[in-house]
């Protein structure tokens, strides 16, 4: 997992405790596992974007039209 060890991965967890408390902790945890869902659905909204705003132009178009 991205080069670590099991020895770092626990330090890094044991930092953590003392920084944040075991009461925060979850809720960090939480707030950080929404944070890269909505990253993930951010990134794939991102590609289907051009196609929405190409469907938009072509709608505005038409109204402008009949105008």
């Amino acid at each position: 997992m991205f080069g670590l060890g099991f020895q770092e991965l626990v330090v890094i967890l044991l930092l953590a405790l003392l920084l944040f408390g075991a009461k925060r902790l979850p809720g960090i945890a939480r707030a950080l596992g929404k944070s890269v869902q909505e990253f993930k659905d951010g990134m794939s909204d991102k590609t289907k974007e051009p196609e929405e705003k190409e469907e938009n132009k072509t709608n505005s178009n038409d109204i402008n039209t009949t105008k």
